[in-house]
């Protein structure tokens, strides 16, 4: 039998037992890091996103014309709403921010373009019935000029200095997708729903050509290879892609299987980023053209916009599911192609090239290129000879 010593000791050990555990429970557990932000759950379904061009925030906007800014960070529980605004009337159609990361410019169906203080949450110039029809395409030229398109194909170039414009020309027969400029600053590039992108001499004030019509609607437009090629997407799941200097016709074009490529983001000078109306975004080589696999998806949601973050880390997406997605894409730029040619030959499945990417068991490299490899060949021999940048001529 126990002495009444020593039950008072195993009494007092058991609470302090007790109180350890307490005390362990009511410590605040280390913070959860991931290798990517959280999702973003809107109450509307997101058209567009952009990157803080120095700071981990992002723009929102949505279809209801919300504008919105949140703080983005890999600790759990960390992504922050900073600010909402409601100015816009109608649906938002493209966010941007300025390149000091001090103003947010957004246009809308509502036919307006808006200004917004990043830091305060402020409207600082609203711009109405800038266009006659509603308002799709966005580019920032400097901090003085910027150019927009619209859904009838009219596109016009600003000056905030003078608060009016000082180009206005239409030559799409259909609106005008996305707008992009060469380094230079003086060849501005359209792409747009009639089939055609446009080339247009933002120093001289006037319009150049048309390119000849492709199938279905250009969705997109870039520039790549120091400034040599021009790739646009289209909503027939090709890539089309221009010889700078040779808008008139394409040089290459392939498919990368998708319904659709509906918008492209360059991630190096050789790998973009293309979305679908599939819900997959896939890395894409450009010369040679390659498939190289599955960045991320939104199940069975169409994707609206993708945007990559100022570090290339992350890119972000927006799509139907009214949520916004965040995948690493770190090992992009480190990607070698020669390598992915060779263990493509073993697997012919649609690579997942992050953590959160699935594979989807599809072929996506029978019949992949619509060119011979011939002149694949050709366009890398191109590649490798010239080095000038005539797209800062």
């Amino acid at each position: 039998m126990a002495s009444p010593i020593e039950h008072e000791d195993s009494c007092q050990q058991e609470e302090d037992e007790e109180e350890e555990e307490e005390e362990a429970a009511a410590a605040p557990k280390a913070p959860k890091i991931r290798d990517t932000p959280e999702d973003i759950k809107l109450e509307a379904i997101v058209n567009t996103i952009a990157f803080h061009p120095n700071r981990d925030i992002l723009a929102a906007g949505d279809i209801d014309g919300d504008l919105y800014l949140y703080s983005y960070s890999c600790t759990e529980g960390e992504n922050k709403e900073l600010w909402s605004s409601g100015h816009h009337l109608k649906s938002c159609r493209k966010v941007l921010f300025s390149s000091d990361g001090q103003k947010l410019f957004s246009v809308s169906k509502d036919k307006a373009v808006h200004i917004m203080d990043v830091e305060a949450g402020k409207l600082l110039t609203r711009i109405p019935k800038a266009h006659k029809a509603p308002i799709n395409a966005l580019l920032l030229v400097d901090e003085n000029i910027f150019a927009t398109g619209d859904d009838e194909g009219m596109l016009k170039v600003w000056d905030l200095r003078r608060g009016t414009s000082f180009m206005d020309l239409k030559h799409h027969e259909d609106y005008i997708s996305e707008i992009t400029i060469d380094q230079a600053k003086r060849t501005l590039l359209t792409s747009s729903g009639d089939g055609t992108m446009g080339v247009f001499n933002i120093k001289r004030r006037r319009f150049e050509l048309l390119s000849e019509f492709q199938n279905g609607d250009l969705t997109s437009v870039c520039i790549m290879k120091r400034g040599r090629k021009v790739i646009c997407g289209s909503s027939e799941g090709k890539l089309y892609i221009f010889n700078w200097d040779g808008f008139g016709a394409t040089s290459d074009r392939f498919a990368v299987q998708a319904e659709s490529v509906d918008c492209i983001v360059p991630i190096t000078d050789s790998i973009l980023c293309a979305a679908s109306i599939d819900g997959v975004i896939r890395a894409v080589s450009v010369l040679p053209n390659r498939v190289l696999g599955s960045v991320g998806q939104h199940i069975g949601e169409s994707i609206e916009e993708i945007a990559r973050s100022r570090d290339t880390r992350f890119l972000a997406s927006c799509a139907h599911d009214q949520l916004i997605k965040f995948w690493d894409i770190s090992s992009l730029p480190g990607m070698r192609v020669d390598d992915y040619r060779r263990r493509k030959k073993k697997d012919k499945r649609l690579k997942a090239l992050s953590n959160k990417a699935f594979d989807t068991g599809q072929d996506f490299f029978a019949g992949l290129l619509d060119s011979t490899e011939e002149n694949h060949k050709k366009q890398e021999e191109e590649e490798e000879d010239d080095d000038s940048d005539s797209g800062s001529d």
